[in-house]
């Protein structure tokens, strides 16, 4: 027996969410990942990521990135980007540039 496809209201609805990592030096995809995911973590708690859904996009592009969200978690997610201010003992700024429901549309602010 095959399993019925869900139906498209019954599906998770996303949004993509670019963000930038504004710094006086250079930093690495991984380093800066790391730091993002764990200061939402800190910030909306282990149930939240769970609910909001938060997948990194293996895009990085001049200091930018995408996050694929739930799309009733985005305000929670932008404002746990503005909790990030250091990176490897680095002062930086995280701004959210622009959120979309399209990936192609987002991959074109990279």
């Amino acid at each position: 027996m095959k399993l019925k496809a869900l139906l498209p209201t019954l599906k998770e609805k996303k949004r993509y969410l670019v963000f930038e990592v504004i710094s006086d030096k250079k930093i690495g995809y991984s380093t800066a990942i790391n730091k993002i995911m764990q200061r939402i973590s800190e910030f909306i708690g282990e149930l939240g990521m769970a609910r909001a859904n938060v997948n990194v996009l293996e895009h990085w592009n001049k200091q930018r990135g995408i996050l694929k969200v739930n799309h009733k978690y985005v305000d929670e997610i932008k404002a746990g980007l503005t909790l990030v201010n250091k990176i490897d003992n680095q002062d930086v700024i995280v701004r959210c540039l622009t959120v979309s429901g399209i990936l192609n549309k987002a991959k074109g602010y990279l």
